[in-house]
């Protein structure tokens, strides 16, 4: 027989979710059916974490589907529980002296979005704005080594007889990362509300002075760090980095989503799409699409967000990365150029968006599901 979503969901229909009162169906724990020929692939969330709740629900949708349609049938249920965690949040605070603060995003890791952080805060700063760098990368931060202050330590300053931290400035950018303050050596493994707590000092514990952008390089993907950032002060809007290859995408999508959702609200500012294309040194005229060609663009437009621009793979770039030199200090170069033209883009859709937005809001954020009131 052929199998077809409508008859999965009927028999889902049948299975009560638990603590929920109501059908997997009706309490929208089903997240998605996919059937082939005699398999079923049935997607379920659920409240309860415990491995017990878990092998319960997978039983009960396999008995259901094997007595009400056929036996034969070869069922997978993919189990996932989403509880409420106790809220992680930073001191909700603006930070005096600062006039925007633009969240550098990528969906997953490996897409140079500390890159592209580092060189972007170059280039606005080339433009003569005032520019900062926080380094919320907790868990792999790199900002400190691109700018080739890998063993400095921030100072202690007095400001209304209260001690802050003093900034590092490298190239005329003001930095703070927790590289400063851990070991190159040893893991960081904390846990998310002593991470939110370092955050929190890096942000209003530091003096940060007059800044016209303040830049936060954000970890990979939608994750707890995100959340307490959006807790903590209000964005004026993201930059998402994303490579062209499909994969990178479908999670650069997914970072697009969680700043776009209700009630976090946060404003796309565009896409950047890095690693772009291959141009070998000895072949300057041929262009190599190792990743596929135009996906960024192409996303941008489906969302209805900018497209800020496109980063070539060039060895250069890795290299003046590695020796703490970002190439956007190069002077009328391609690469120059490029990272010229994203900061630009970026500054246009930046003033478009506070012509005709309201400031962002703060938001508190109390589940990882993303329940939240402002």
């Amino acid at each position: 027989m052929d199998l077809n979503k409508k008859d999965i969901t009927k028999v889902l229909e049948t299975i009560t979710a638990p603590g929920e009162g109501k059908s997997l169906v009706e309490s929208g724990a089903v997240k998605n059916i996919v059937t082939f020929d005699k398999e079923v692939v049935v997607d379920v969330t659920i409240s309860n974490p415990t491995l017990q709740a878990k092998k319960k629900i997978e039983i009960e949708i396999m008995k259901a589907i094997h007595s009400q349609i056929d036996q034969k049938i070869d069922v997978k249920v993919n189990v996932t529980a989403i509880v409420p965690t106790k809220e992680v949040k930073l001191k909700e605070n603006s930070i005096p002296g600062i006039k925007n603060i633009i969240a550098i995003a990528s969906g997953k890791g490996g897409v140079g979005k500390s890159t592209i952080t580092a060189n972007m805060a170059v280039s606005l700063q080339k433009m003569g704005f005032k520019v900062g760098i926080l380094d919320a990368d907790v868990y792999g931060p790199s900002i400190h080594l691109m700018f080739d202050v890998p063993n400095a330590k921030p100072l202690s300053v007095e400001i209304d007889g209260r001690s802050k931290m003093k900034p590092i400035e490298s190239y005329g950018v003001k930095i703070l990362s927790l590289g400063f303050f851990t070991n190159a050596n040893q893991a960081v493994i904390w846990r998310g509300a002593i991470a939110s707590k370092a955050l929190n000092q890096m942000i209003f514990d530091a003096h940060w002075g007059e800044l016209d952008f303040l830049l936060i390089d954000l970890p990979p993907g939608t994750g707890d760090i995100h959340l307490s950032i959006v807790q903590a002060v209000a964005i004026t809007g993201v930059v998402i980095v994303s490579t062209p290859q499909a994969i990178a995408l479908a999670d650069a999508k997914k970072g697009v989503a969680m700043f776009k959702q209700e009630d976090i609200n946060v404003p796309v500012l565009g896409i950047v799409e890095n690693m772009s294309y291959f141009t070998p040194a000895e072949l300057p005229n041929n262009k190599y699409y190792i990743f596929g060609k135009d996906g960024a663009k192409n996303l941008a437009k489906d969302i209805e967000t900018a497209f800020l621009g496109e980063v070539p793979l060039v060895q250069s770039i890795r290299e003046a990365g590695d020796i703490g030199h970002p190439v956007a200090l190069q002077d009328n170069t391609p690469l120059e150029n490029a990272f010229s033209e994203i900061a630009k883009n970026a500054l246009t859709q930046l003033v478009k968006r506070n012509n005709d937005l309201p400031p962002t809001e703060v938001v508190r954020i109390t589940t990882m599901s993303g329940c939240s009131t402002k």
